[in-house]
């Protein structure tokens, strides 16, 4: 009898950052963030350098790549700025996403099918500087096949609609997350996911066959201010491994 692998479990920094920009302090710690999230379990760590600079900087970027001992995961704008960036710090992996300046989160996947020439070429640069590279994309599978076709290894899935519906209609979007899934393993693919995952909604998406991790970082951080950073891992972690 085989037994599913426990799905990893990264956890995104970004908004322990936001607290440190809103005042623009020298707390809380990035260095100490991380060391506890790693301390209590955390597979990788995400860190998105946006464009506005808005929660992490390039400093932090740095700090991470010398004090992670998980897997740091960079996500980073489809840009020039960007791919350059990664190629002198080389985190271990790159996750490219869609960027508005407006934007609240990242909304949505990326449109890999109307750029994917762009993206093939960022793929390439990124791969050659042996960093691993995912797309950030919607469950939808011409989105997959065109993701293939770029050169990159890994997708992940995001998971905003399901987590932003609930009954029936959030039962249909992660039915299309397991069919996602499921084609783009048969294709050769790694398959992440995240975006709006929380301590309810999560274990279903934790349980769907062959997904290799998710990428959290607001529920988590929220609920650190009742119960402290460790403590929120660990329950995320706890979270994640309920069968269904």
């Amino acid at each position: 009898m085989s037994v599913q692998p426990q799905v990893r479990l990264g956890i995104n920094l970004d908004h322990i950052m936001t607290i440190r920009q809103a005042r623009f302090t020298a707390y809380p710690d990035l260095k100490q963030a991380i060391e506890m999230v790693e301390h209590v379990g955390a597979d990788s760590i995400t860190l998105h350098l946006r464009e506005d600079r808005r929660h992490i900087q390039d400093e932090d970027i740095v700090l991470a790549k010398q004090v992670n001992k998980s897997n740091m995961n960079f996500e980073m704008a489809a840009t020039g700025e960007m791919r350059d960036i990664a190629l002198n710090i080389k985190p271990q992996d790159c996750c490219i996403v869609p960027e508005h300046r407006e934007e609240l989160t990242t909304e949505g996947g990326l449109d890999v099918v109307k750029h994917q020439s762009h993206i093939k070429e960022l793929v390439a640069a990124l791969s050659a500087g042996n960093i691993k590279v995912s797309l950030f994309i919607e469950p939808n599978l011409k989105i997959i096949d065109a993701a293939v076709k770029t050169g990159a290894p890994v997708i992940e899935l995001h998971t905003g609609t399901y987590a932003g519906t609930q009954g029936l209609a959030q039962q249909k979007e992660l039915q299309r997350i397991e069919v996602a899934t499921k084609h783009a393993i048969s294709l050769g693919l790694v398959v992440n996911a995240g975006h709006g995952l929380h301590y309810e909604n999560v274990s279903s998406i934790a349980n769907i066959v062959d997904m290799y991790e998710l990428n959290i970082g607001h529920s988590i951080v929220a609920r650190a201010l009742f119960v402290g950073l460790g403590q929120a891992v660990k329950e995320m972690r706890s979270a994640m491994d309920c069968i269904e």
